[in-house]
């Protein structure tokens, strides 16, 4: 496994803790509509990365059997509060992408939104969500990415140290080149707002 960098991970962490007060208010991006869009597909034991405030928690249904991790404490207060609002049952804990805890292929389905903007170490985290969904089962991946438009990316780069400082968060990465770096097989991605959200459907 590779060594991710834990000071770069700590730092992270604090910074979504101060903002997970109003971090709802800033994840206006993904619209419920979109959210529903991608969990939806989930079925079986599923793993949610990344849980943050448990916005996607009312959308599971059907068979699922929900574990959210989150390495901010801060998050996981408030999807603790968010659980009244789930159908299905649904276990928090507290856990970094990079470096799961989990045996290998163990969930039916792997989730995460908005999640990859983050990670200190996409590719890892990425590697970690490969190896502990089972062979027959589901990546789905609602993720924010640099714009292919030369002028929108420029501003992209332009604008991202500044909201990586206040929230923790990388507005111009290339998380469908970070799924493949990953040895992830993806099956499908969609554009579900302009080319800014994209909704990655993928195979272990």
């Amino acid at each position: 496994m590779a060594v991710h960098n834990v000071s770069q991970t700590e730092i992270i962490r604090r910074r979504y803790n101060r903002t997970a007060l109003f971090y709802d208010w800033m994840d206006k991006m993904i619209s419920p509509r979109l959210r529903r869009q991608a969990i939806e597909l989930a079925e079986g034991k599923v793993l949610e990365v990344g849980v943050g405030t448990g916005q996607n928690l009312p959308f599971y249904q059907g068979d699922c059997e929900v574990t959210g991790i989150d390495f901010s404490p801060g998050m996981l207060r408030k999807a603790q509060a968010r659980l009244r609002l789930a159908k299905v049952p649904v276990k928090l804990l507290e856990m970094d992408a990079q470096a799961m805890s989990f045996a290998d292929e163990t969930f039916d389905t792997v989730v995460a939104t908005c999640v990859f903007c983050s990670v200190p170490d996409p590719v890892q985290g990425l590697r970690e969500i490969k190896r502990v969904c089972k062979k027959n089962g589901k990546i789905i991946l609602l993720e924010h990415v640099r714009s292919d438009n030369p002028l929108l990316g420029w501003l992209m780069d332009l604008l991202n140290p500044v909201s990586l400082y206040l929230i923790g968060s990388n507005i111009n990465r290339d998380t469908v080149q970070n799924v493949i770096a990953a040895g992830i097989h993806i099956e499908d991605v969609k554009n579900v707002k302009g080319k800014i959200v994209k909704l990655i459907i993928a195979r272990p």
